[in-house]
Parts: structure tokens; C-alpha cells; sequence
């Protein structure tokens, strides 16, 4: 028999059934849009398109301040309860008024609940476990991850026939239900989760620890001034590492662990850059292949299908390689195709990588990558300069490129001891 630290928390259940409502309402409503906005509201494809990728870009910008909240002011759980809320408006909105303004205004909310719960949700989910049980991490993001191609599949799969047979009152009405669904879920586990507090302002933070180091090292404080007799009067700290670099001036003013902390988010964050490229591509299914299907034979073994629907393609195939790589081929050849290798690898990286006070913060910077990913599509459709197959080949090109600039990066980086997760109650 497996001990319980072989097993997952409980409460589990509770956030990975949350992520699932959840994502179907984002991936039924996001199935839509670029139709909704070509045919209904009667936007030019390019613009429609463009809109499209702007609207994703902000649902992966916003996790910035969503992260922020939850490390440093609300907590993680008080954050998704608070911008779901928020989140259940932005459908409820867009479902109310069949306009262009309706249209935006909506997604501004969504855009505002789904991004700023998105890191939170991540990391909360991590804060479950006992640090003797980090190494179902993989396995729980892993579940994670599964739970939100399952959402998608299926959203994508129903909501474009709910738009084609009833109209897109009825179409977006129905993933607002469900995030109605997702919130009663999360809030079903409230009495039985693991809390680790904010940490409220933080005179050591990131952003100080730069502004610090900046000022030394350019401003009227001269660099050297970190060996000063300030900081011979703080107590002996444990020498640094790594080699000298241009944030230890900030040692005058902050802890070396503040600023180790500082400098492993840098690390960070050159491996999440590499993977921008990636995002420009792939969220093209909601948008330019998309509109490229409209103009396809859709018919199927004598059904026609409506061309939203063959982004779920891409889901299904995730539902199948998960379990397969993470059960069969991972074992088989220990080092932990695309979309799997990259999502469920990186929140991982993401949770056990950041220091312990910034890992909303660290799961809101992978984020970013899809928004820059999301802005780089939403400005080549924009110009409109590329038509057709010149189209994709663009960013075939662009994937390639990106593809060497991460195994370059990749060499480069050294990973930091998995951090254990908190079990603050």
C-alpha cells in the first residue's frame, strides 16, 4: 500500500476541477472570437485576426499584477476568488450586448480575471504538498495540464456548433456557466487548503533589488561602495557563489539572499525568452488557421464540421501524449512533442526554480512569454504584409530561430536546487 505522501492531497481534486471549468470557458469563448468578430461583427479578417492576438497578449500580460497580489498583498487564494468574480462578469457581458463594445469591454474583464488568476491557480496548486512530496510536482502539473486540454477539447469542440445552430448569446453564454461552475469548485475546498501567507511590501523585492543595483552602479553612489563600512557593520552573510555580477552593488542594501534572488529570476528569465518564438506560432490556431479553414472543404465523413472546431485537434493530441510521455516515455528515458514538452515543462520549471516569496510572480513571467509571443502575431497581422503560404513560412522561419536560440540558452543555464513547497498553514 502507498503511504499518503505517495498520493495526492485531498484538495487536489478541488483546484484541478476548478482549472478544467475554467479553461473551458476561456478556450469555448476564445474558439469564437475570431468569428464572431469576421462574421458578426463584421471586422476585416486582418483586424479581426490582430484583435485576436491583442486579447491573448492581455490575458498573458495581466498575470503580472495577478502575481504580485498574491505574493505580496492578498494571497494566492483571495486573489482567485476576488478576479473570478470579475471573470463571471466579462462573459456575462459579452453574452448581454451583441456589440463591438459590448465585445471589448467583456473581454477587458476576462482578460483582467483570467490573467490574473492564471499564476495563482498554478502556484496554489504546488502549495499543496509536504516538501517530502515534491516529486509528485511533475505529476500533479503534469494532471494539471491534462485537465486544461480537457477543458479545451471539449469547449472547442461544442461552443463553434452552439454558435452555428443558436447565435452568440447562447454561444458565450454557456462558458460563462461554467466559470460559474469553477468558482463553486474552488470554493467547495476552502476549509481544507494549504495557505502560504503574502508577504506584504517587501524592502527586499525585486524591483527594489534592481533599482538598487542601477543606482550604485550608474547613479551618484560610486560601485564599490557595497565593501563600505555599512556593509561590514551588517552580519557576516554567506559569500556569494557565482561570480561578480552587475547586481552585487546592491549588496550595500539588501541581503545577498535578496539578491541571489534577483539574480536567479534573471536566470529565468533568459530561458523563458527563448521560448517566445513558440507562442508567436502556436496561438494561431485560434486565429489565422482559423480563418484559413473557413476556406477549406469541411466536410468529414460526410459531416461538416465548423472550421473553430479544428482547433481542438490540438488539444486531443496533448489529452493522449501527456499520460504517454509522462507514464511510458519519460520513465523509459529519465530527462522529465511540442506543446507537452514545453507547457507542462515549463510550469515545473517555473514552481521549483523561483525563490519561495516569488513564485506567483516567476509562474506570471512564463506567462509573459505568450503575451510577447501573442503581441509579435498580433503586429505581423496588423501591418498585413504577409499573405498565404508567405504567411507561415514566416514564422516556420521564426520557430526555427527560436528553436536555436533556446538549446543555445539552455547549455548555458544551470538550474538551482528544486525548491520544496510550502506548507505554511
Amino acid at each position: 500500500m502507498s503511504s499518503d505522501r505517495d498520493r495526492f492531497p485531498p484538495q487536489i481534486k478541488f483546484i484541478v476541477g476548478n482549472e478544467g471549468c475554467e479553461r473551458f470557458s476561456f478556450y469555448g469563448m476564445r474558439s469564437i472570437l475570431t468569428v464572431y468578430m469576421a462574421q458578426w461583427l463584421l471586422l476585416p479578417e486582418h483586424e479581426a485576426e490582430a484583435n485576436y492576438h491583442f486579447f491573448v497578449m492581455a490575458c498573458y500580460l495581466t498575470p503580472l499584477a495577478g502575481g504580485w497580489l498574491a505574493d505580496r498583498l492578498w494571497g494566492r487564494y483571495r486573489v482567485i476568488v476576488w478576479l473570478s468574480l470579475g471573470y463571471v462578469l466579462g462573459h456575462a457581458t459579452i453574452a448581454a450586448f451583441e456589440t463591438r463594445w459590448g465585445l471589448f469591454a467583456g473581454l477587458t474583464l476576462i482578460a483582467l480575471g483570467s490573467g490574473g488568476i492564471k499564476p495563482c491557480v498554478s502556484a496554489f496548486v504546488g502549495d499543496q504538498f509536504h516538501p517530502e512530496q515534491k516529486k509528485l510536482l511533475e505529476r500533479v502539473y503534469g494532471l494539471f495540464y491534462w485537465m486544461i486540454n480537457l477543458g479545451s477539447s471539449g469547449s472547442t469542440l461544442l461552443i463553434p456548433v452552439l454558435l452555428a445552430a443558436f447565435g452568440p448569446r447562447v454561444a458565450f453564454a454557456v462558458p460563462g456557466l461554467l466559470m460559474v461552475a469553477a468558482l463553486a469548485l474552488f470554493l467547495l475546498g476552502r476549509r481544507r487548503y494549504v495557505h502560504v501567507p503574502p508577504t506584504g511590501p517587501n524592502p527586499h523585492a525585486f524591483t527594489r533589488v534592481v533599482a538598487s543595483a542601477l543606482r550604485r552602479r550608474f547613479g551618484s553612489v560610486r560601485p564599490e561602495s557595497f565593501d563600505s563600512a555599512q556593509d561590514r557593520l551588517r552580519p557576516a552573510q554567506p559569500a556569494v557563489v557565482e561570480g561578480r555580477t552587475w547586481l552585487d552593488p546592491a549588496r550595500a542594501d539588501h541581503p545577498v539572499e535578496a539578491v541571489e534572488g534577483a539574480r536567479s529570476v534573471f536566470r529565468i528569465m533568459g530561458v523563458f525568452a527563448a521560448v517566445t518564438a513558440f507562442w508567436a506560432l502556436f496561438d494561431q490556431h485560434g486565429a489565422s488557421w482559423v480563418l484559413q479553414a473557413r476556406r477549406m472543404d469541411l466536410v468529414v465523413g460526410g459531416r461538416t464540421l465548423q472550421a473553430s472546431q479544428l482547433a481542438a485537434l490540438n488539444p486531443l493530441m496533448v489529452l493522449l501524449l501527456i499520460p504517454l510521455l509522462q507514464r511510458v516515455v519519460f520513465p523509459g528515458l529519465e530527462l522529465t512533442t511540442g506543446e507537452v514538452l514545453v507547457s507542462v515543462t515549463g510550469l515545473e520549471f517555473s514552481y521549483t526554480q523561483a525563490p519561495r516569496s516569488m513564485k506567483s510572480t516567476i509562474m506570471s513571467i512564463w506567462l509573459v512569454t505568450v503575451a510577447l509571443g501573442n503581441l509579435l502575431t498580433a503586429a505581423v497581422s496588423a501591418l498585413n504584409r504577409f499573405q498565404g503560404a508567405s504567411y507561415f513560412w514566416f514564422f516556420a522561419v521564426l520557430m526555427l530561430a527560436g528553436a536555436i536560440g533556446f538549446a543555445f540558452v539552455a547549455r548555458k543555464y544551470r538550474p538551482a536546487a528544486a525548491a520544496e513547497p510550502a506548507a505554511v498553514l
